[in-house]
């Protein structure tokens, strides 16, 4: 028996080595992994460059206090902002503390100029911003705070779409529109661009503020360094995690210098966030996503999704739709895709569930055509024999 809490429902399926696309099991098994921690591995598995990384920090300085000027941090901040809207960077270890964070800019914002009363945030219904207290109550979503109450106050929701609730929703007190500009679990549901941009005009008309939650399609995942860069548009906040580590625990939240200038001294922090071990990682990672590398994610992701539609037209009664933008791409079934998922697994393929029946399939950035045809033929294997 487990001495694990059984918060995770574990495949009895594990693991002792990975090499670029693919992981390995103890007796030898190939399995062809799409799913790469969930948008985590950006750069695949054992990728040389951040092995090296770790190798040549882990033997002059893993971590300090943020009390000292760490300048492995100071790089890696200087390179994003360089690339980004951003001014500023606060380190984090994940994808839900980098919301928590981007939750607190946006409170303390209005806080240090005299509006303490603005301090709600209006999210999308059933989306996902982590899974503390307060991101889970900023979802919306009562499967996910179901036993965890009270309910956490400060956040009003809109369904994915309806924008006359969401005008509805700003008043005196809202501080802040917060949503995913690509909602990974919640089916791979891609927020048109004029959509971004209506809410952007929305947020400077209302004096409010943008936060695109980034955490799973950033960092080259959709195509573009963002994926609001689709849209032209520039945010006030970003929380970012997952790519940015390739594997390693890295968070951030993006910020403009007003924000900025809020979070003084004392009023946010973390421990192991921002240490010389991550940011090397980080900065090795942002070596490699570079044009080349995001032509190749364009390239594969046109060529994947043309494919899949493919396939969609042989099984119609299976496949009901093909989403997504560059390697953040889903499969919405028909019906639940439990079995069709274990039997991808069963053919070595891996993907992971999302909402509305959608098998989400999330290879890594640099991944290549023939492995892309692997996952094409099993797919349509499964559809053959569940037809």
């Amino acid at each position: 028996m487990s001495a694990l809490a059984p918060n995770y429902k574990r495949k009895n399926l594990s693991f002792v080595k990975g090499k670029g696309s693919f992981l390995i099991t103890a007796n030898g098994k190939k399995y062809l992994d799409f799913v790469q921690g969930i948008a985590v591995n950006s750069l695949g598995h054992a990728n040389k460059k951040l092995i090296n990384a770790v190798n040549k920090q882990s033997k002059k300085l893993w971590h300090v206090s943020n009390a000292f000027n760490i300048p492995e941090g100071e790089k890696l901040a200087k390179r994003l902002a360089k690339r980004t809207f951003a001014d500023s960077i606060i380190f984090q270890n994940s994808g839900a503390e980098a919301t928590e964070t981007a939750i607190k800019v946006a409170r303390r914002y209005f806080y240090s100029i005299g509006k303490e009363n603005k301090n709600r945030i209006i999210c999308i219904k059933n989306s996902f911003h982590g899974r503390t207290l307060a991101a889970i109550h900023a979802s919306g979503s009562k499967k996910m705070t179901q036993g965890f109450g009270p309910k956490i106050p400060g956040f009003d929701h809109f369904e994915f779409g309806d924008h006359k609730k969401l005008k509805k929703l700003i008043n005196k007190n809202t501080a802040a529109i917060m949503i995913e500009t690509i909602m990974g679990e919640g089916g791979v549901k891609v927020i048109p661009n004029w959509c971004i941009k209506e809410i952007r005009k929305l947020c400077t008309k209302k004096g409010i503020l943008l936060i695109l939650d980034e955490v799973q399609c950033g960092i080259g995942r959709s195509g573009k360094f963002f994926a609001f860069e689709y849209a032209n548009v520039k945010p006030d906040i970003v929380p970012i995690a997952k790519g940015i580590g390739g594997g390693f625990p890295v968070g951030a939240v993006l910020m403009t210098k007003k924000l900025a200038k809020a979070m003084v001294p004392g009023t946010h922090g973390s421990t192991f966030g921002g240490n010389p071990l991550a940011m090397a990682v980080g900065n090795a990672v942002l070596d490699q996503i570079d044009k080349n590398l995001l032509m190749n994610v364009n390239k594969m992701s046109k060529y994947f999704i043309n494919e899949l539609n493919k396939i969609k037209i042989k099984y119609p009664k299976i496949i009901k739709d093909v989403r997504g933008v560059g390697l953040l791409i889903g499969l919405q079934l028909f019906k639940d895709q439990t079995e069709f998922i274990k039997k991808l697994m069963d053919n070595k393929l891996l993907t992971i569930r999302a909402a509305e029946n959608v098998i989400r399939i999330l290879p890594p950035l640099n991944v290549k055509k023939r492995e892309i045809n692997i996952a094409l033929k099993i797919i349509g294997k499964v559809c053959n024999e569940i037809k």
